[in-house]
């Protein structure tokens, strides 16, 4: 089974986080002739005070 990560910034609300899991199930189902029940997605949220870009932290 393909089990897809999706790695970013906490914040975004349940729905739209549902929307995302949804939407790129489907792409991957379709691109890749998948069974979309079969497809596993993982939104993993990461503190901002985490996670830096170009050597600063974001948060």
């Amino acid at each position: 089974m393909p089990f897809i990560q999706i790695n970013q910034l906490d914040g975004m609300d349940p729905p739209s986080k549902a929307r995302v899991i949804e939407a790129v199930t489907a792409a991957y189902a379709e691109a890749a002739g998948k069974d979309p029940a079969k497809v596993w997605v993982h939104v993993n949220d990461m503190p901002h005070d985490s996670f830096g870009i170009g050597g600063r932290v974001v948060g």
